[in-house]
């Protein structure tokens, strides 16, 4: 795809401190992305960089199927920008800038090849990009902000004295007149910096903040980021057509398709960590796994663990997603042995250790080829092994049918406060593919008696993405309520 002797390594240390910024390869925090990495990175680098961008865009895709406000999204988004993608202004003498600049760089890069692939995906990714470039925008720092808009050509015209005069009873008509003290006369009657043709503005003149004259909008400073924020839509979708046209090139290098398609999934449940360690911080025992169940599990090992009591039998792939969870839950071998001689009564000693001690033993690592196994996540139960007609595995919120849902969430919930009024919000982000998002409404529907509140999420306005997490917080939250009465008593 690209010419080797045009490709070159990324290297840290060529970059001085010292010298100005435009004198470095990303000189500005924001991005529009043009340049195209021409250097060489590891298939390591590929994937992880492209992993730390896709968390922090599908929690701003639930934060818009949440229908938060932008304050709570821009909250949101700069506390999950903190922890996986990191990125601080040139005034930051004590960090390596240039390094997050190209993490991010990277990362942009690799995940329009993953989301050029549809319309529909490349429409999701523009919106996210776009909202993950405002939180940037309003929270750079002024000075260089302005630097890296003079850096650009925005088709915009600076406002003379003159043309400020000359419309000032139009403007005051627009209600936007803004007298300050000490502000020159001109500057007091329309504080407007640019004019641009009014197709660059069509949000701006739809809510009638601009004036219109023969075509031209004038802008006020305080308007200026709808231009850049069109500029940078327009931008992005030219180049994920072009990509979108340039990706089949690829096609035929199984490494990077098969994680480009991986991540081209993000945006259906998240992306989770990998969880490998008891989620409570304690191990649990076989006998408290009944009481756990109806207490703080996710509606899909609740279901599980129902159809388990139920029918005194799972099939093999309901097994396996109920056998990691609870292993991550905190269930050691011995004990989880323990459960499934039990939850099995139907069947004698002799086939249970024939036919299903060997498997439980493997999932934990101590058989075949010994291989510490992670519970499945929200992405991997709702995109593999589809359950048939008798399964019981899967994900409710998008294997059952409405009707079936609806019954299964009041049948499971109601006795932790949810009613039938709140399945209408939870079936809205259901039909619409965010089903996590219906499972973290839940969660805060749930334990709102313990104090979460909407758009709490499971802490700090996160959505669910992964079971161990859904009951990991529900258990921290009845011990963090239980410690609190202690002390009150």
């Amino acid at each position: 795809m690209y010419n080797n002797s045009e490709r070159r390594k990324f290297d840290p240390a060529k970059f001085d401190s010292s010298k100005s910024a435009n004198s470095f390869e990303w000189p500005f925090r924001l991005n529009f992305y043009d340049k195209s990495p021409w250097y060489e990175v590891s298939l390591e680098d590929f994937e992880r960089y492209a992993l730390d961008r896709l968390r922090v865009l599908a929690e701003i895709e639930s934060s818009f199927a949440r229908n938060r406000s932008w304050e709570e999204l821009k909250s949101v988004t700069t506390r999950q920008c903190k922890d996986h993608l990191p990125l601080n202004s040139s005034s930051a003498l004590t960090v390596d800038t240039q390094t997050e600049r190209r993490n991010d760089h990277l990362g942009h890069f690799v995940l329009r090849l993953a989301f050029c692939r549809s319309e529909d995906l490349r429409r999701r990714f523009v919106k996210a990009e776009t909202a993950l470039f405002r939180v940037r925008y309003e929270s750079d720092d002024t000075k260089e902000r302005e630097l890296f808009l003079q850096s650009r050509d925005f088709k915009w015209t600076e406002v003379n004295s003159e043309e400020k005069l000359q419309y000032a009873n139009e403007l005051k008509g627009l209600g936007i007149q803004q007298p300050e003290e000490g502000v020159p006369t001109t500057e007091r009657l329309y504080k407007a910096r640019q004019t641009v043709r009014w197709t660059q503005v069509p949000d701006l003149v739809n809510k009638r903040r601009v004036l219109l004259k023969d075509g031209w909008a004038y802008v006020p400073s305080k308007e200026q980021l709808s231009i850049v924020l069109r500029a940078f839509e327009a931008n992005l979708e030219n180049a994920l057509d072009s990509t979108a046209r340039s990706i089949m090139r690829m096609d035929g290098d199984t490494r990077l398709t098969e994680i480009l398609n991986h991540m081209s999934r993000g945006f259906v449940a998240g992306v989770a960590s990998e969880y490998s360690g008891p989620a409570t911080g304690d191990e649990i025992r076989a006998d408290m796994v009944d009481d756990l169940a109806k207490r703080h599990f996710p509606l899909c090992m609740r279901n599980l663990h129902e159809c388990l009591m139920r029918d005194r039998h799972l099939k093999h792939f309901g097994r396996l997603q109920y056998g990691l969870f609870l292993k991550v839950l905190g269930l050691s071998i011995d004990e989880a042995i323990a459960f499934w001689r039990k939850s099995f009564s139907n069947l004698t000693d002799d086939k249970f250790n024939k036919e299903y001690k060997y498997n439980i033993r493997h999932s934990f690592g101590l058989e075949g080829k010994r291989a510490n196994y992670p519970a499945k996540s929200c992405q991997q139960i709702l995109l593999t092994d589809k359950p048939g007609p008798s399964d019981c595995h899967g994900c409710p919120y998008r294997h059952f049918s409405p009707d079936n849902l609806q019954t299964s969430l009041l049948a499971t919930y109601s006795s932790q406060g949810l009613t039938s009024t709140d399945l209408a919000e939870v079936m809205r982000t259901v039909k619409e593919g965010h089903y996590h998002v219906a499972c973290t409404r839940v969660f805060e529907i749930t334990h709102a008696a313990a104090g979460v509140k909407k758009g709490d999420g499971i802490g700090e306005g996160e959505s669910v993405t992964h079971p161990n997490q859904y009951a990991a917080k529900s258990i921290e939250i009845e011990k963090a309520q239980q410690k609190d009465a202690m002390v009150v008593e």
